[in-house]
């Protein structure tokens, strides 16, 4: 949100629908928590492991499993549960523990891992048509800018309020084993990420430029975040 708001993400963003032709305007509207990195039948302790496993995985996040020997497929959500209780996928990652909860992945996948690498955040958008939102007077284009950004906050907050219980329900009733992965395979999804991410950018001269801008700000913001917060516990 930072990099949004006071960074260049938002002219980035803008630039984005604007490069492709659609003649809109884009507002980040809610952002959610993160996902968990995935439901497992079994415990993976190794890279080895996730060769040849068929996985329901999303974005650059599933190329970068199939990197890895993952076999990946992007299904909607009301289809990840049958196609785990027929054996045509092994595993899944969809999004977070409130909301994978609703969809009975505990069912049929007992390890919950941890962190969701691939997605730390999510956020949704609201699309207006340009040629009607410059005929909004400025008041009103002020009010849905504002709307938006207070359900920004609003989403966030309420997805950091509500993941523990979904957590801890999960354990204390579902059998369910909460894993987080070791820093070595948080190594290897970092440097698989970096593989995929560099690839894109070679190939698309504009994630190019929003992945050096993003990454610009990161390193920037490391050096409040390496002094501010406390460390994880």
């Amino acid at each position: 949100m930072a990099w949004l708001y006071y960074g260049n993400g938002m002219d980035l963003y803008q630039e984005m629908y604007d490069q492709a032709g659609f003649n809109v305007k884009v507002l980040p509207c809610t952002i959610i928590a993160p996902e968990t990195s995935g439901w497992f039948a079994e415990e993976i302790t190794s890279v080895e492991q996730l060769n040849g496993l068929k996985m329901r995985f999303f974005g650059l996040g599933g190329k970068v499993m199939q990197k890895l020997g993952v076999a990946t497929s992007l299904l909607p959500g009301g289809e990840i549960f049958p196609a785990l209780e027929k054996g045509a996928i092994d595993a899944t990652e969809f999004s977070m523990p409130a909301i994978d909860q609703r969809l009975g992945f505990h069912k049929l996948a007992k390890y919950n891992y941890f962190p969701g690498w691939h997605q730390q955040a999510t956020i949704f958008e609201l699309i207006i048509n340009k040629d009607e939102w410059n005929e909004l007077n400025p008041t009103l284009q002020a009010q849905i800018e504002l709307t938006c950004r207070a359900q920004m906050t609003e989403s966030f907050a309420e997805g950091e309020a509500i993941q523990f219980a979904a957590m801890q329900k999960n354990v204390d009733e579902n059998g369910v084993t909460i894993v987080d992965w070791t820093p070595e395979m948080l190594d290897v999804f970092r440097a698989t990420w970096t593989e995929v991410a560099e690839e894109e950018a070679a190939n698309d001269e504009f994630f190019a430029k929003v992945y050096a801008d993003l990454n610009e700000f990161s390193e920037g913001y490391a050096l409040w975040k390496a002094h501010a917060f406390l460390p994880r516990q």
